[in-house]
């Protein structure tokens, strides 16, 4: 019994005719009639009632609700043996905010081209909200990023929750702190990012109601620069953990114990994981795992900050 056969049984009894399978599968009639006589006897059962319509027996019944499922396996193996194919020349495109950019994803990359060294993969820089767009425009096949303004079209699961400390010169009266409140920030000048960003908004609804107007601030739309005009002792920075998790020469990171916000990385998609092939998913899973793995550095960090 050949699979092809299989596949030929299901067009005749979807399209109703043997003239239609043939049309559509580009035989002759004489072919197909064939194919049916022989798939016939190698089961050992009729499937067509003999007959002016084309009418099913109840064998023909069974087996055509039966190879349903083994011509789906079948399309999903083929599937997945081209992914297999293809992957050792593809192409992903991936978008990724800031710190994850720059801080997290050369690693896992640097592991993942080693596995994969005949894949392209090209990263674009964005926040969130570009991310989800140009999902929409098709640029990207995926992106990490902070959860962006909701689009319908598109799919988001956060993995990750950071958390926020403040970064300060080691100059500043602040670097003596193991630990501080938003009470202890009053008067200083505060280096944000631009107005349009979602973390900014609720760190300063924080520090209104804790500190009224008592405290400045200045825009700096590059994140990753400002542990360089805080090292200056120009202003302080409220910032992720993960943003400084790799100490910086002249700063220095102090856990704040009453800035209960926690900013969400994630994984923005245009469609669901299962159509990804497999390099593709299999990136998506290293990516999660890193950040599984920054959680548990996380966790530690708190213990020795409240235990200290």
């Amino acid at each position: 019994m050949e699979l092809r056969s299989i596949k030929t049984f299901h067009t005749i009894v979807k399209f109703g005719s043997f003239y239609k399978a043939a049309e559509i599968l580009n035989y002759s009639q004489p072919t197909i009639s064939m194919r049916m006589k022989q798939l016939e006897q190698d089961l050992g059962v009729l499937l067509f009632e003999r007959g002016k319509s084309l009418q099913l027996t109840k064998a023909g019944k069974l087996f055509y609700e039966r190879t349903g499922d083994l011509l789906i396996q079948y399309e999903a193996l083929k599937h997945n043996l081209s992914d297999l194919k293809e992957e050792e020349a593809g192409i992903i495109n991936i978008g990724v905010s800031e710190p994850t950019a720059s801080l997290i994803f050369p690693e896992i990359l640097k592991n993942f081209l080693k596995d994969y060294p005949k894949i392209t993969v090209n990263i674009k820089v964005d926040d969130a909200n570009t991310c989800s767009q140009k999902l929409l425009d098709g640029t990207i096949d995926f992106a990490v990023c902070g959860e962006p303004e909701l689009i319908l079209e598109n799919y988001y699961h956060p993995f990750f929750y950071d958390t926020l400390n403040v970064i300060v010169s080691d100059q500043h009266p602040l670097a003596e702190k193991k630990a501080v409140h938003l009470s202890d920030l009053a008067e200083e000048r505060f280096i944000f990012t631009p107005a349009n960003c979602p973390i900014r908004l609720q760190i300063e609804q924080h520090l209104h109601r804790e500190l009224g107007n008592r405290y400045k601030k200045m825009e700096l739309t590059s994140s990753m620069s400002h542990e360089y005009y805080v090292r200056e002792n120009i202003g302080i920075s409220i910032f992720t953990s993960t943003a400084h998790s790799k100490p910086f020469n002249g700063t220095k990171v102090i856990p704040i114990l009453n800035l209960d916000i926690t900013p969400p990385i994630g994984l923005l998609t245009n469609q669901k994981e299962v159509h990804f092939d497999r390099a593709t998913k299999d990136l998506i899973a290293r990516i999660t795992k890193r950040f599984q793995q920054r959680s548990k550095e996380l966790e530690g960090t708190s213990d020795k900050t409240i235990t200290g």
